[in-house]
């Protein structure tokens, strides 16, 4: 009677759980540029523009964008995250992974709560915020360059050198991934009661969560981008300052410019997002177990 193969037992009992997540994010990473990063500009126009009186609202903003500068530059400042999204991608899903792991004692069939989902989220966001923060500022640059007036940089690679030389360091993003992947996880749960397709479980439970995400961290987000496309030869602002000014000039409604476009733009990206990265995910996983018993 033969005996059933196992294990090569110079590899740890779960390999593929501490890597994969980083292989998985990658091509998520890249599926959310190509779905998400017009709704993005849109959005970073909004939250810089809106107020100035350049844009009535985010579809006067899509139309005058096309019209005036044409479809490509509903991608401008897209060469950093077609590289930057993979790999921000690749780091939070990765390092997300290896935070549950951390929580699961190192095994995987341990069941978090969601809790523990948004204590993994926390750790996942804290550590992709040293790669995201210089890519946002790159991208949210190249994006407020509307014409040969405002155009300051020829490129990326100019770009991120008077960056570098005028501001020396970047700053940090505070993550709210804590909303996006704690939510994930009830949602997740919930769909699965209501007897959804398992399939399209991760499509549906990335939109929501990321809707859900959106709504808390707009605020955050809108101050970021302000302080990330603040002209380089004036004084820095700080983030108590940028708040203050907004709102001072626009009130609440400054805090909410460009809403409406993430929003939209927030359920179909994270949704695909997701769907590919559980999906690349799981089947990676079975395909390694099966080379591993090979």
């Amino acid at each position: 009677m033969s005996q059933p193969a196992a294990t090569r037992p110079d590899r740890p009992a779960y390999p593929v759980e501490r890597w994969i997540g980083f292989l998985a994010g990658l091509l998520s990473g890249a599926t959310k540029l190509v779905v998400g990063h017009p709704f993005d500009t849109i959005k970073v126009r909004m939250q810089t523009q809106g107020g100035h009186g350049r844009f009535k609202g985010p579809l006067d903003c899509l139309v005058t964008t096309v019209r005036k500068e044409g479809f490509r530059a509903l991608y401008k400042g897209a060469t950093p995250p077609l590289l930057g999204w993979a790999i921000m991608d690749s780091v939070q899903m990765g390092s997300l992974n290896n935070f549950r792991l951390c929580l699961q004692g190192d095994d995987p069939s341990v069941k978090l709560t969601s809790v523990q989902q948004g204590i993994a989220g926390i750790g996942a966001g804290v550590v992709v915020s040293f790669v995201a923060t210089p890519i946002e500022l790159l991208k949210g640059r190249l994006q407020v360059q509307y014409d040969a007036a405002t155009k300051t940089y020829s490129g990326p690679l100019d770009c991120a050198r008077q960056i570098i030389r005028a501001d020396g360091s970047c700053l940090m993003f505070r993550s709210f991934f804590w909303v996006l992947w704690g939510s994930y996880d009830v949602y997740t749960n919930e769909l699965n009661k209501m007897g959804v397709n398992s399939s399209m479980v991760p499509f549906f439970a990335g939109a929501l969560a990321a809707n859900t995400f959106w709504t808390i961290s707009f605020p955050a987000d809108a101050i970021k981008n302000r302080i990330m496309t603040h002209p380089a030869n004036l004084p820095r602002l700080t983030i108590r300052e940028c708040a203050r000014r907004m709102y001072r000039a626009e009130g609440i409604r400054g805090f909410y410019r460009g809403f409406l476009p993430s929003f939209l733009r927030s359920a179909p990206t994270n949704g695909a997002a997701v769907l590919v990265y559980e999906t690349v995910f799981k089947h990676g996983k079975q395909w390694w177990i099966e080379e591993d018993l090979v």
